[in-house]
């Protein structure tokens, strides 16, 4: 059977030593150096990673190939599917153990690699930038009040945002991962081997291959006014990170603060890319702190069932009993994304969690004011988390301090 052939079966449970003609070079300063990406499967022999393209979304994949409906040797047609926006290259592209957790140069892999790909090599990009306007009821509302005013640039008389968002999958460089988390390469390796129930064997196999393609979420980021402007610090940077909370974010359950809080974060980018600033939102996919959604909920039941109801003092308590840890998000790889962005300075942080606090910092990013939700924004059913976080140390909701002293926190906003 030929090894180009879809049904091709090789098995993995012993390292298969070959010179591979794609090697990666992760950090090298120009993209030719570094090599592509090569995570898709219609040509076996090409790859140079473990795992595939498209996150979490490859299992969908999966079950379309095997349904019928969707050829194991499609290739995508990447006409006209170039970037809407330039975005870097960054000094932080070539800097050692900056990026670590995306491919900086994602999002032009057809255009850098165009030979390679018609030569018939199947590269994707694993990052994608885009145009879109929002319209946000919330924003509708501060525009009525007179809190808001359109100017046709950002904010549109009909209460539209203009955006530009780009879409990034995750692409781990796993001696940088093991860096970062401060581990050993191979026990970094063997845990996520473990921890999938054996699903990459490669992890284990093939120490040549550096780069792993995790099944996770990836991140989408949205910017208020003109992107190059992120990199450069005089200009004003409003920012807000947020983690995925699919109750809250989308269907406005008001147990927690989730969407209040990024609604505040869009708004404080409107104004300030309307005062000549630019404004970012990164969203990433961590429901439930990383713990899932499943696992959010049954923590719901058990604060609300608890002697007493739900209180602060036990707040993180009821996660840990349940998850078996508070938090699993740990910001270490969160900065990456600002890296890939070119930012070194965020003038004004909408987020009072020191976790993402302190990631930024340690990975050279200067922060300037924190800027803490309005009380009037706090729902009441999620005033026992305003109070479990005030108790934690790391909520000041009289303003826009440094919490860096208080104490690592045990929860986010």
């Amino acid at each position: 059977m030929s090894l180009n052939s879809p049904r091709h079966i090789r098995l993995t449970s012993h390292p298969e030593p070959q010179a591979q003609r794609w090697r990666l070079r992760w950090g090298a300063a120009e993209p030719g150096l570094r090599g592509p990406i090569i995570g898709s499967v219609t040509r076996p022999a090409d790859r140079n990673v473990i795992g595939t393209h498209g996150g979490s979304y490859s299992l969908y994949r999966a079950l379309a190939v095997s349904s019928g409906t969707l050829s194991p040797l499609q290739r995508p047609d990447l006409a006209n599917t170039h970037p809407v926006a330039e975005i870097g290259p960054y000094p932080q592209w070539k800097q050692p153990g900056k990026i670590v957790s995306l491919d900086p140069w994602g999002h032009l892999a057809a255009e850098l690699f165009a030979e390679a790909i018609a030569e018939g090599i199947d590269i994707r990009p694993s990052i994608a930038i885009t145009k879109a306007r929002l319209n946000l009821a919330e924003l509708n509302a501060e525009m009525a009040a007179g809190r808001l005013t359109p100017d046709g640039r950002v904010l549109h008389p009909g209460g539209d945002v203009s955006v530009t968002k780009a879409a990034v999958d995750p692409v781990w460089w796993l001696p940088g991962i093991a860096e970062r988390f401060k581990v050993k390469e191979h026990e970094l390796r063997r845990t996520l081997f473990e921890q999938t129930g054996g699903m990459y064997p490669e992890l284990v196999t093939r120490p040549d291959l550096e780069v792993f393609l995790p099944p996770i979420g990836g991140i989408s980021v949205y910017i208020f006014g003109e992107p190059r402007a992120l990199a450069d610090r005089r200009v004003p940077l409003t920012c807000r990170v947020h983690d995925e909370c699919n109750g809250s974010d989308v269907f406005g359950s008001d147990i927690c603060t989730c969407r209040p809080y990024l609604i505040h974060g869009i708004e404080e980018c409107v104004r300030t890319a309307q005062q000549g600033g630019v404004g970012l939102v990164v969203y990433n996919r961590k429901e439930g702190r990383a713990l899932g959604e499943v696992t959010k909920f049954l923590v719901y039941n058990a604060r609300k069932r608890q002697e007493g109801g739900d209180q602060a003092a036990t707040y993180f308590e009821r996660t840990e009993c349940v998850a078996g840890v508070q938090d699993a998000r740990f910001q270490q790889l969160m900065p990456d994304v600002l890296h890939w962005l070119g930012i070194t300075k965020i003038h004004r942080l909408v987020s009072m969690s020191n976790m993402k606090h302190d990631a930024m910092v340690e990975q050279g990013i200067e922060i300037g004011e924190r800027v803490p939700i309005p009380a009037d924004r706090i729902p009441p059913d999620a005033s026992v988390e305003i109070e479990a976080k005030k108790a934690a140390g790391y909520y000041a909701p009289e303003g826009s301090v440094d919490l860096s002293t208080t104490g690592r926190p045990l929860g986010e906003m």
